[in-house]
């Protein structure tokens, strides 16, 4: 398919609906096993959405975050932890051109998705460190190799969510300089000198695969540097506004899960002592009918911001913090 036929292709896929049910199916399983949900992607790729914030004119979709928030949400109905790799991967091909991607591997990064499985995230979070968020220089050492000939890179990272099958890794990292320079290195997955160490064990989100990854000496090219400065800028509004609102998604998908799931088991459970359903009871009619305003309310919150930073409000950042934080919070129903 050339690059122009993709511009005004339909999103959904005709596929999505099925493609949900399949990847609910198996998510109890890959959350008791630890397993990585391998088929999820291969099934999500033929539906564009792997490719949904790559721009139309690179081959993508070229679709805005409230496309990929509608995205987040229906896929983290199904299954969180396939959304959360998702969300990420989404989100960083919507940014990647305000990272400094030089052209190349811009280029190599953005033409891969379109054919193959090919998902971005970043490793950023180190065992001393924690979140870059807070401040502070990464462990992580990117040494640049005699005339020009890349960079080698040590350190360990961990949450490296989706690690089985991220194709590129965005290595928060600094340079051995006395005055460190600080930014990403891209590194493509297989290159030699660094490994991967099964850590992640978490009580659920288990199917994120979110494990150390140590490198070694891994060697890259020159040009897979981002951003590498002494004086890291603020964060803009971008990352702000998609980081926030995608991983909102993300929950909210799991809370109409929960809705859903709750409404049929009390349609379906009967009770002998009562001779009829609980949702005949009017304390659990009350409380469903909160827990869905609830949701209803979050569903418009996410929607209305998404398309407000599509337009490019003033206020987008604060909104979409707003939002993340309104979504998240869960209200009592007591």
């Amino acid at each position: 398919m050339c690059d122009h036929d993709r511009v005004g292709e339909t999103w959904p896929s005709p596929t999505w609906t099925a493609v949900l049910a399949d990847i609910a199916e198996r998510a109890a399983e890959h959350d008791r096993d630890g397993s990585f949900p391998f088929e999820a992607f291969s099934a999500l790729h033929p539906t564009g959405a792997l490719r949904l914030t790559i721009p139309a004119d690179a081959g993508g979709l070229g679709r805005g975050l409230a496309a990929a928030t509608a995205m987040v949400v229906d896929v983290g109905e199904a299954d969180p932890s396939v959304a959360l790799v998702l969300a990420q991967h989404t989100l960083f091909h919507a940014l990647l051109g305000e990272l400094g991607f030089p052209p190349a591997p811009l280029a190599a990064v953005r033409s891969s998705a379109l054919t193959d499985v090919a998902l971005i995230n970043a490793l950023r979070v180190e065992p001393e460190l924690g979140t870059p968020a807070r401040g502070g220089l990464p462990a992580t050492v990117a040494e640049r190799l005699p005339d020009d000939a890349g960079w080698r890179v040590t350190g360990r990272k961990i949450y490296s969510t989706g690690i089985p099958l991220l194709r590129w890794l965005l290595v928060f990292a600094r340079t051995d300089d006395p005055e460190p320079a600080v930014g990403n290195i891209l590194v493509e997955a297989g290159t030699p000198g660094y490994r991967v160490e099964r850590t992640w064990d978490s009580l659920g989100m288990r199917a994120t695969r979110s494990d150390d990854v140590v490198f070694e000496g891994a060697v890259v090219p020159l040009d897979h540097a981002l951003g590498m400065t002494t004086t890291p800028p603020p964060m803009g509004p971008g990352p702000v506004i998609w980081n926030c609102t995608l991983m909102a998604a993300v929950y909210h998908g799991v809370a109409r899960a929960a809705r859903d799931w709750l409404a049929r088991y009390l349609i379906e459970r009967t009770p002998a002592n009562l001779g009829a359903p609980l949702s005949s009871l009017p304390r659990f009619q009350e409380a469903m009918g909160r827990i869905d305003a609830g949701v209803t309310v979050g569903d418009q919150l996410l929607v209305a911001t998404a398309e407000a930073a599509d337009a490019g409000a003033a206020d987008a950042a604060s909104r979409s913090m707003v939002a993340k934080y309104s979504v998240t919070t869960v209200p009592s129903t007591s």
